[in-house]
């Protein structure tokens, strides 16, 4: 570790999270970014997951460059061997010290308000755990794509509404909408969100946690550059005609029993919890873990799937917890 960041007793006090990983090209635009906010955070850890560049020295050196020196505080953490993209993010976010903890890629850029907006959001709700926002995706050489990290994911304005309502649990059990990178949650989060199960990406644990335990909600705006490039570790495609209907024929797998194995896992936290959970996410919770294990066991004989489904589609289990219309498609369709 290196120097040491202040308290964070400071309830204003924002830790950013940065996970590197052989990442040297794209950090000096990164770290300047976070230099440059209108609301400067009091520290950056730095959790290395086994670069073979010098990507610790170049975040050292931008840092410098940026003359944030004795404001800005910086902890490093070196991974040897590597523990992957949702441990190191854990490792990172547990030596956060701020009230705020701000998740970040190495190779984004930040809109220079990104902090300030999304802190002035916290400061006005104190129940709030957790906030992400939409991106604008860019090319490797931050070059727009003409398209927003949303519309890449066909997020819908029910989806968006049921959020802001207060209903964002419910909204996850079909599917999750939170991407890491645009994300900012308070570190008491973490009370209940530690430890990261390994059946889970960090960034949705984070969210289906905060949704389950407090509340959760979104912005609509682009506040960061969000890069695609072919070395993105989890990165946004949208789907074309053509390969919707490939991925409906495409074969099983174990694909359903792991989805299974996560629902379970996610039960069995929130039950630990006890009265921090409210009784309807339990149960939303509950019939989740019963909708994955109908779908794991349909027969593999598609002759044999329409009765099963149609039966599971009249309970409404398609449509409050999965993608309606479209998983019933696949669990018609798939080999």
């Amino acid at each position: 570790m290196t120097s040491q960041p202040q308290a964070a007793a400071d309830p204003a006090a924002i830790s950013v999270a940065l996970c590197t990983r052989n990442g040297a090209a794209y950090l000096p635009a990164q770290v300047r970014s976070i230099c440059m906010q209108d609301r400067l955070p009091t520290e950056i850890v730095l959790s290395d997951d086994g670069s073979r560049d010098d990507s610790v020295e170049v975040v050292r050196a931008t840092m410098a460059e940026c003359g944030v020196a004795g404001r800005v505080g910086l902890t490093v953490l070196r991974n040897e061997p590597a523990l992957g993209v949702t441990r190191n993010f854990e490792q990172a976010v547990t030596a956060c010290r701020g009230a705020l903890i701000a998740l970040c890629d190495q190779d984004d850029v930040w809109r220079a308000d990104r902090l300030s907006t999304m802190a002035a959001v916290f400061d006005r709700r104190p129940a709030l755990l957790l906030l992400h926002t939409d991106a604008r995706l860019v090319d490797g050489d931050l070059k727009p794509l003409g398209q927003t990290l949303f519309q890449g994911l066909e997020v819908r304005a029910d989806e968006l509404a049921g959020i802001h309502a207060g209903r964002a649990f419910g909204v996850l059990m079909h599917r999750n909408l939170v991407t890491g990178a645009t994300t900012v949650f308070r570190r008491r989060l973490l009370d209940v969100a530690l430890p990261f199960p390994s059946e889970w990406v960090h960034d949705e644990w984070l969210a289906a946690l905060a949704a389950a335990t407090g509340e959760m909600d979104v912005l609509e705006d682009c506040l960061i550059d969000y890069r695609q490039h072919a070395s993105n570790q989890i990165g946004v495609r949208r789907l074309g005609l053509r390969a919707k209907v490939a991925k409906a024929f495409a074969p099983r797998g174990d694909k359903h029993a792991k989805r299974l194995v996560r629902a379970q896992v996610l039960l069995d936290r929130l039950q630990s919890l006890g009265g921090q959970v409210p009784t309807q996410v339990l149960a939303a919770a509950r019939e989740k873990v019963a909708h994955q294990r109908f779908r794991a066991r349909l027969p593999a004989n598609r002759l044999r799937r329409p009765l099963p489904v149609a039966v599971e589609a009249l309970r409404g289990r398609y449509a409050r917890c999965d993608r309606g219309w479209q998983a019933i498609v696949q669990d018609l369709l798939e080999r």
